[in-house]
């Protein structure tokens, strides 16, 4: 029996909200649900769009068949800080932040993104053995 947008709706899914402390407002993601993340320039308005967000990312997994995995309990995730530090080429660096300037986001927010997209794509093309 498949399960419904209720179901998962109903299920403890974290929600991350980091500040951006470059250009202000928040980013918020679903690290459960790879590639679910939003923005907004308020706390309401974050959690808000961060709900319509999940809504969206479940449809859309539901309707084409994508597996989609329940909470991870919060003892399996101690071991992260959710930081890290990364040194990276100059050049690179400048296109990160001309891009994210192009989008109207912080470069966090920007990486945050390309990172959340490259790990949901990568996952996606994984297969369980």
């Amino acid at each position: 029996m498949s399960k419904t947008i209720e179901y998962y709706l109903s299920l403890p899914y974290r929600l991350e909200i980091v500040p951006d402390m470059e250009e202000g407002g928040y980013a918020a993601c679903y690290p459960d649900l790879p590639g679910c993340i939003t923005c907004a320039d308020t706390l309401q308005q974050v959690v808000a769009n961060a709900e319509d967000a999940k809504r969206s990312w479940l449809e859309a997994a539901i309707k084409d068949g994508i597996e989609i995995s329940e909470p991870i309990e919060e003892a399996d995730l101690s071991e992260y800080s959710g930081q890290f530090k990364l040194r990276i080429p100059k050049s690179l660096h400048r296109s990160l932040s001309i891009n994210a300037k192009k989008e109207g986001i912080s470069m966090n927010q920007y990486c945050l993104y390309l990172l959340t997209r490259n790990d949901a794509s990568h996952n996606s093309n994984n297969v369980a053995i």
